[in-house]
């Protein structure tokens, strides 16, 4: 999975012109492709092909390997299963010999092998059509939705689970970062909402990595500067306290003597998904907004949370949203580079040196304008076919609240290779100058 964070996707070029590919299927250079319009991150302008060597599964190339549409004869009766997927043909397997092809599988774009010949397309999930891929289903969602699914929706989590042995998302729920239920009083539980966003773009430079919308979740409220509900993230008062999330305090690196404050403020939704058979991994697109800036190692620094269970292995709790230098993302976070300040780049915080090579026009409208941010970043981990995960994303401020923070999430997009790692990467960052 990790070294597909240096290839854009392929989709487009190879079959997906045409058609709505927010699916979101294939290598994390989908979502790194992704940009203003592009609908399940497939513009044309942004296809690089993937390596030859990959194993990676990201596309189906048609019937051999495959299983093409309209079934194959493996021998034995309609009961046995023989390619030990789960599924016999009585069961709706209409390719008996393929593992990857099933009721349960995610649904492939076809596309072209060596020397352009056309494949035939495949059925990979059994429902009778090849290459119908999912379309977006976030246009038209009001900013202040409060409905948790619509909230899925606009990160691309589109399809609903009908049930045991069927992928997508079975629930979704707003909670607080710690998983509890948001807060009882009337005045705190409509302060928790105004945390939430559903939101066409952030400012005037930030749009959308996939479909026509974006989940904003903040300290603060998840508003842009022209919408109603928005309140200056100079500093918002929800008028409520939170607990840590699992695995949480965490002492970012080289910031000696912090006393990471507990959550105030805090907003976040979990949502529940049961993950496609031909399926091995994730990845999603996020980006931090923090009115922290310049005042780095504070013990005040608000934090944005991702959070996956069942955890994955390589790691000590579910949180997977860090930086090379396992910091969680705070402004004390190494991917901090949408800045600026007198005299720089790089920005010197005494305790922190930041290269803000994407200087700060992608705050503008924001209301995070001379603060701070990451840019886009890509983050994957891997799940198990069949598996039921679950992701929490949220936003808190720390100990008080004032100086709020805002993350953005979009694009989930499915993968096919397996990998143990989970890494975050930047997205289009400018090299630092010479």
């Amino acid at each position: 999975m990790t070294r597909w964070l240096n290839f854009l996707s392929f989709m487009t070029a190879a079959g997906c012109m045409g058609v709505a590919c927010t699916g979101n299927i294939g290598p994390v250079g989908g979502l790194a492709a992704g940009g203003e319009g592009g609908a399940g991150s497939t513009s044309g302008a942004d296809v690089i092909p993937p390596p030859a060597t990959t194993d990676a599964v990201t596309t189906t190339t048609g019937p051999e390997g495959a299983g093409a549409a309209g079934g194959a004869d493996c021998g034995g009766s309609p009961d046995d299963d023989a390619d030990d997927d789960g599924f016999t043909e009585s069961l709706g397997d209409c390719d008996d010999c393929n593992a990857l092809v099933n009721p349960a599988a995610l649904e492939l774009a076809t596309v072209g092998g060596e020397g352009g010949a056309a494949p035939e397309p495949v059925d990979d999930d059994c429902d009778g059509f090849a290459d119908n891929v999912p379309a977006p289903c976030d246009d038209g969602i009001a900013i202040d939705d409060e409905d948790p699914l619509n909230a899925a929706r606009a990160a691309e989590l589109c399809k609903m689970s009908s049930g045991p042995g069927d992928w997508g998302v079975v629930s979704a729920a707003w909670v607080m970062v710690d998983g509890a239920p948001p807060p009882e009083g009337e005045e705190q539980r409509a302060n928790f909402h105004l945390g939430h966003g559903i939101l066409p773009g952030f400012g005037r430079n930030v749009p959308p990595k996939a479909g026509a919308r974006l989940l904003a979740l903040s300290s603060g409220t998840a508003r842009q500067q022209d919408d109603e509900g928005f309140e200056s993230p100079v500093g918002f008062n929800k008028k409520y306290e939170g607990e840590f999330p699992q695995g949480f305090p965490k002492d970012p690196h080289g910031c000696e003597g912090l006393v990471p404050a507990k959550p105030s403020d805090p907003t976040a939704i979990e949502i529940t998904i049961r993950v496609p058979s031909n399926v091995r991994g994730f990845a999603f697109n996020s980006y931090y907004l923090t009115y922290d800036w310049p005042r780095a190692c504070n013990d005040f620094n608000d934090y944005f949370v991702a959070l996956l269970t069942p955890r994955p292995a390589n790691l000590i709790d579910g949180h997977i949203l860090f930086d090379d230098k396992k910091n969680a993302m705070s402004i004390n976070n190494t991917l901090i580079d949408v800045c600026a300040c007198e005299g720089g780049p790089p920005c010197d915080l005494d305790v922190r040196v930041y290269a803000c090579t994407s200087g700060t026009s992608q705050l503008l409208g924001t209301g995070f304008e001379s603060r701070a941010g990451t840019g886009w970043l890509v983050t994957s981990a891997p799940v198990e076919p069949n598996q039921e995960i679950k992701i929490r994303w949220g936003a808190y401020d720390a100990g008080d609240h004032e100086l709020d923070s805002t993350g953005l999430v979009d694009n989930w997009v499915w993968l096919t290779e397996k990998d143990e790692t989970v890494v975050t990467t930047p997205v289009d960052r400018p090299a630092p100058a010479p």
